[in-house]
């Protein structure tokens, strides 16, 4: 099969979540048994991954404090924050359950269900733009979206800001750690700040990366190497966060518009942005639409179920793997699973 021509990469197996300058790592898979038929997929593709860094990267204008980061964690778990008093953030990125609620799609105001399956915020400070469509450019941007939305939170900010200020212990931690009166600025700031602490650590992958060969099981490496060779998952799923950040079409969904709807082109219509792989196996459903249940049901649609002909006359920006053997999806999913890390301790805050 030829390749369509894009402007953007292609992007042959995406497991649907731009990342900072790291030095390069490339990635060697496997013992020294395996070092030939590793190495050679590297050379072609030239693609590397790398470690997460320990901290996320912060504004000028909002440096990460130990004190704002209590604050947005109190915000994070307070259902003031939505019009009804009974959602929270933490109605939709449940602690216990990798920071997403474990449905197809999520569940906004009155248990309306919505169009698109819940993200992860692990790890969600070393993005640059945030949603599925990428509509928010910064944690802060993105921060008030879902409380002003009539879909999810309802709730009206400048009546928020109210509200808030009228709890003592609110105002008095807002105004020591933003030095003036409440403003709903800083409750998307403090927000902001305590999500930039969501990272995720020590996962066998990583483990890998500091030189523990033995971190990966015989079948993740397998993965590995068909992770970062003909399956040419790296394309798309590349730096520390395993994604470019970048948008493509791959003919999954309902219709919905994604980053066309943004940015208002054409070529962008039906495109979703590259999720982050990392802890992916405590985050399923899958795709932006919850419509996958299984990482298995992933891989297997990227090696057999894309679809050959375009939808909406459009071009995919994906093809099946037709070429590959069946046998390398269970090893994929094996790498898959082995990123999972260590997810922050998240204790629900006492609310003031």
């Amino acid at each position: 099969m030829h390749p369509r021509k894009s402007s953007a990469p292609r992007c042959r197996l995406a497991a649907c979540v731009p990342s900072g300058t790291v030095v390069a790592l490339i990635l060697v898979a496997g013992d020294a048994g395996h070092d030939a038929r590793a190495e050679q997929p590297q050379r072609r593709n030239q693609h590397s991954l790398v470690p997460l860094p320990e901290t996320a990267p912060a504004p000028k204008d909002n440096i990460t404090t130990p004190m704002k980061v209590e604050l947005g964690k109190q915000l994070f778990f307070d259902r003031r924050l939505s019009g009804d008093n009974r959602m929270s953030c933490a109605t939709c990125h449940v602690p216990d359950k990798a920071l997403v609620d474990g449905r197809p799609r999520a569940r906004g105001a009155s248990g309306r269900e919505l169009a698109r399956n819940t993200p992860t915020v692990l790890n969600v400070g070393f993005f640059s733009t945030l949603f599925w469509d990428g509509r928010a450019g910064s944690l802060e941007e993105q921060a008030l979206g879902p409380i002003q939305s009539r879909d999810e939170m309802q709730q009206d900010i400048d009546e928020l800001v109210t509200e808030l200020a009228a709890v003592p212990g609110y105002a008095r931690q807002f105004r020591d750690v933003f030095g003036r009166p409440l403003h709903k600025q800083d409750i998307a700031s403090a927000l902001a700040a305590f999500q930039r602490t969501l990272r995720t650590g020590n996962s066998a992958f990583d483990r890998y990366l500091a030189g523990d060969k033995d971190a990966l099981s015989p079948s993740a490496r397998a993965g590995l190497e068909s992770f970062t060779g003909d399956a040419g998952c790296v394309r798309c799923h590349k730096g520390p966060l395993l994604s470019d950040g970048k948008y493509y079409r791959i003919r999954i969904g309902r219709g919905d518009k994604g980053r066309g709807a943004v940015t208002g082109e054409p070529g962008d219509l039906y495109k979703f942005r590259t999720p982050s792989l990392r802890n992916v196996a405590q985050t399923a459903p899958y795709m932006h639409g919850g419509s996958m249940e299984t990482l298995d049901d992933v891989v297997t649609y990227y090696y057999r179920g894309v679809p050959t002909a375009p939808r909406h006359r459009m071009p995919l920006d994906v093809e099946p793997l037709l070429g590959n053997s069946f046998s390398e999806i269970p090893d994929v999913v094996a790498f898959l699973e082995a990123l999972t890390g260590n997810p922050p301790k998240i204790t629900p805050p006492k609310l003031p």
